[in-house]
Formats: structure tokens, C-alpha cells, sequence
């Protein structure tokens, strides 16, 4: 796959709460490090590497997690994943942050735009799920609808409970009625689309923004929009890109930790919400539970599932281009 040159990467984060700290790890710890290794003054030290790119993240004692490396499209993998758990890195702090009317939670750390009425927000989940589809959700936030979302607490998918994520999913559902789309990816089509990527020199951002690019145009066909605002997961010109006439008239914006805004963690739970049903769906006729993630359990399902069904069934449940294939076959 063709990727720009990577830059180099130094950024530094205050982490001193310690569950935030247990859940960076879990979450790193799902992506599969290449390396782990004990370092002094360190509670942790991981490494990723990805066609030719490479990031070392060191948790400190004291406080400090370090990620250093050169990088580009991994660097962006490794911060949406982090995204619940990080404010701005310390050395960016003190620029403050702008109220937003459309904001999820209204909270500090990143810079929130505030966002005009109506406005779409998408986001996607499955992304560093081994087992299950990709999904990419899609809300419509009008003036009469923001209030009521506001009232239920939304927030980004991955600080929710599965439970929580599916009960906020209906309630969304209920509320956008024509306002929202979900667009699935079932493992099968996935494996097709992204070999299909492959061949072209494009990579996992470009079937990233062939997803959202989907999501924003079915919205527009039914309702009539001027700004659309996703979570930032690599080149801004990639959904941009993939967007027909309707979706290249609207404003886009692409931000890192876009969740903060309303319509795109909503967008994140209606996501998460499908990617849940499906993988269930899947676990069920598999006849074996299929983890989240893809970590060591994921590695002991996937074996269990190639054991009882062959490896030719495997890209019916598993994105294939995942390292954790290897493993598993």
C-alpha cells in the first residue's frame, strides 16, 4: 500500500488517573504490540510497528506516557483508540477550549467548534475489532432534536458499557427517526473491499472514508444539509474524495477526538450498537463466543474457530488482513 513518508512523532500526556491508565493499556494491549519490554522508571513499554512505520509508547511512573516514533497512518490508529482516555498532550495545553452548543460533553482539553443547526456527525466502530463487520454510523442533529439527545447523556461509544451503549442506540433510533444511517460491512465484504483497496496502492483510511462517504450522501438524500463533522483518522481529503455531488456542496470537518461533539458520538454508539448485533449474530452461528478486540482471546477464539470450521470459513467472521491471522493460522 502507498503511504506518505513517516514524520516523526514526540508527544507527551499527563495520565494521572490510574484507571484511565488500566484502560490505555487494555486498549493497547487489544491492538497487539509487536514488542513488550520492562524499562526503568516505566510501568509499561509497548511497541507497534506497521509497514515501515513504528511507535514506542512508555507509560511513566510519575505519570507521563510518551509515544515516539516516526509514523503517519499509525500514529492515527493508535490515537482514535486512545482518544477516551487522552486530553490534548501537555505540552499543547493552555490553549483552552471554545464552549460548543453541538458538543457531547462540553468539556475541556481539545478546541470544540461551536457547530450550526442542522449538522451531521459520523463515526465508525469495528475498526480494531479482529471478529465482526465495520460499521460506519451517521446522525442528523437538528435544533429540535439536540435538546433531547443532550438530556440522555450521550457520550463517545468507548466510554460506555456494552449495555449502556445499546440501550442510548434506541433511544437515538427513536428520536432521528429518518435522521440516521448506519452502513455495515459484513466481515466477507470487507476482506473483498479491502483487497479491492489493496490493488488500487489505497489503504485502510480510503475504505474508512468509502464508508463515511456513504453515510453522508444517504443522509443528504433525504434531508438537507450544509456541514458534515467525522473523527479525523487520516488525510483529510480521503472522505472528501469518496463524496458525490451533494456531499462535496457541504462544509466538512475533520477533527481528532471528534466524539466530543453530539451528533458524532451518537453517530459512535448507533455504530457500536450494530457492530454488537452482528457480532453476536455471528458468534451465535459460529457456535463459539467471538471477543471484541484482538488480543490473546481473540488469537484462542480464532484457533477454536478454524479448529470446528476450517480455515476457509475464517474471512466469513475475521477481517484477514490483520496481523492476528497470523497467529491464529
Amino acid at each position: 500500500m502507498n503511504r506518505g513518508r513517516p514524520e516523526p512523532v514526540s508527544r507527551r500526556y499527563d495520565v494521572a488517573d490510574a484507571g484511565k491508565r488500566r484502560g490505555i493499556l487494555e486498549a493497547l494491549e487489544n491492538l497487539g504490540p509487536t514488542e513488550r519490554r520492562t524499562e526503568d522508571w516505566c510501568d509499561w513499554a509497548l511497541a507497534f510497528e506497521d509497514e515501515g512505520e513504528r511507535l514506542v509508547l512508555k507509560q511513566y511512573r510519575k505519570g507521563t506516557l510518551m509515544i515516539q516514533g516516526r509514523a503517519d497512518h499509525l500514529l492515527q490508529v493508535i490515537l482514535h483508540v486512545l482518544s477516551p482516555f487522552l486530553d490534548e498532550p501537555a505540552e499543547a495545553a493552555g490553549n483552552g477550549s471554545v464552549a460548543d452548543a453541538g458538543s457531547a460533553d462540553g468539556s475541556g482539553g481539545a478546541r470544540t467548534r461551536k457547530l450550526p443547526h442542522p449538522h451531521i456527525g459520523t463515526d465508525e466502530s469495528g475498526k480494531g475489532d479482529y471478529f465482526g463487520p465495520l460499521v460506519v454510523g451517521g446522525v442528523l442533529v437538528e435544533t429540535g432534536t439536540r435538546e433531547r439527545l443532550v438530556t440522555l447523556g450521550i457520550r463517545d461509544s468507548k466510554k460506555l458499557g456494552d449495555s449502556r451503549c445499546r440501550e442510548l442506540a434506541a433511544e437515538i433510533r427513536r428520536i432521528c427517526v429518518g435522521k440516521y444511517r448506519e452502513v455495515i460491512v459484513p466481515p466477507e465484504r470487507y476482506n473483498t473491499l479491502y483487497e479491492e483497496f489493496r490493488r488500487e496502492g489505497r489503504n485502510l483510511n480510503h475504505l474508512l472514508a468509502w464508508g463515511h462517504a456513504r453515510t453522508i450522501e444517504s443522509l443528504l438524500e433525504s434531508t438537507p444539509c450544509q456541514l458534515a463533522v467525522t473523527d479525523q483518522f487520516g488525510n483529510e481529503s480521503y472522505i472528501r474524495s469518496r463524496l458525490m455531488k451533494k456531499g462535496r456542496e457541504i462544509e466538512l470537518i475533520q477533527e481528532h477526538r471528534g466524539e466530543r461533539y453530539l451528533a458524532v458520538a451518537a453517530a459512535s454508539i448507533l455504530a457500536r450498537d450494530r457492530f454488537l448485533e452482528h457480532l453476536e449474530r455471528l458468534s451465535g452461528e459460529a457456535g463459539l463466543a467471538l471477543p471484541k478486540g484482538a488480543g490473546a482471546p481473540v488469537v484462542a477464539a480464532g484457533r477454536k474457530y478454524v479448529e470446528r470450521h476450517g480455515v476457509d470459513k475464517l474471512p466469513s467472521v475475521a477481517k484477514m488482513h490483520y496481523k492476528t491471522t497470523a497467529q491464529v493460522v
